[in-house]
């Protein structure tokens, strides 16, 4: 069991992580795209094994013929099967997207609920995606546990669980509510980019010094360097000035960078 003091240096650790990769990515945001609490909602139901990219792909086309709870409720599933195949697994997508829809127009006139409680009752919808709607939606503060950031809360020893709703609650414990959501953010960038799952960058890692698996990846800061993603990756420095220079438009400069790759 913890001591006080071993508690109290944990907690003072990951609050050091978490102001390092704050600094390191103050562009962090949501990487799914939506201008609502519908469409976020959808896109996070969407992105269950598979890409953020992929899901961002298809959900032009979806909304602007499903616009709402309602229109999906009524749609033809052998459409929506077809408009949402490439993110996988569509069949059981859209049969989970249906209820979704007919569940909250029947019992919310079509509106997301902003409640924990009432959100986990809804088809297809876990802890992880309510939190991901309440806090990018609504403003309630909430930790997603997806696959990455529950590899990191490993590797950086805020927990042993495998488990994701036993995660949020450890994490929890270390952190204020009110940084529960960036937190979030960051630190899913961050293994995106650095702390990958099968070769983690840790020689041109921000966090190396507090990290306890430090030493897991490749420890050389040019090969390392090498082995960064995205915005970081080599090549990519005009993307990375314009995402620091321009934080509040972080999720634009995405989008338009994604859709002139090949």
């Amino acid at each position: 069991m913890a001591t006080a003091e071993s508690l109290l240096a944990l907690k003072r650790r990951a609050r050091r992580i978490n102001r390092v990769l704050a600094e390191k990515y103050p562009y962090a945001h949501a990487e799914l795209d939506f201008r609502n609490p519908f469409e976020l909602l959808v896109a996070t139901v969407l992105s269950a094994q598979t890409t953020d990219v992929t899901v961002n792909s298809i959900t032009p086309l979806l909304f602007s013929r499903f616009p709402d709870a309602r229109h999906i409720a009524e749609a033809d599933p052998a459409e929506l099967e077809a408009i949402i195949k490439p993110t996988g697994f569509f069949r059981a997508k859209t049969r989970n997207l249906l209820a979704l829809a007919t569940r909250l127009v029947d019992e919310y006139d079509g509106v997301v609920p902003g409640r924990l409680e009432d959100l986990v009752t809804l088809p297809g919808v876990g802890r992880k995606t309510a939190n991901v709607v309440l806090g990018n939606a609504f403003g309630v503060p909430g930790i997603t546990v997806d696959t990455h950031f529950g590899r990191l809360a490993r590797r950086f020893g805020w927990t042993e669980s495998e488990d994701p709703v036993q995660i949020e609650f450890d994490v929890a414990e270390l952190f204020e509510p009110k940084d529960w959501t960036m937190l979030s953010h960051r630190v899913v960038f961050h293994g995106r980019r650095v702390c990958h799952s099968r070769k983690p960058a840790c020689g041109a890692c921000p966090v190396a010094n507090w990290c306890p698996s430090y030493g897991i990846g490749e420890t050389d800061p040019v090969k390392a360097a090498k082995l960064l993603k995205y915005e970081l990756a080599p090549g990519s420095e005009p993307l990375l000035g314009r995402l620091l220079a321009e934080t509040h438009r972080a999720a634009e400069i995405r989008m338009e960078s994604q859709r002139r790759l090949p």
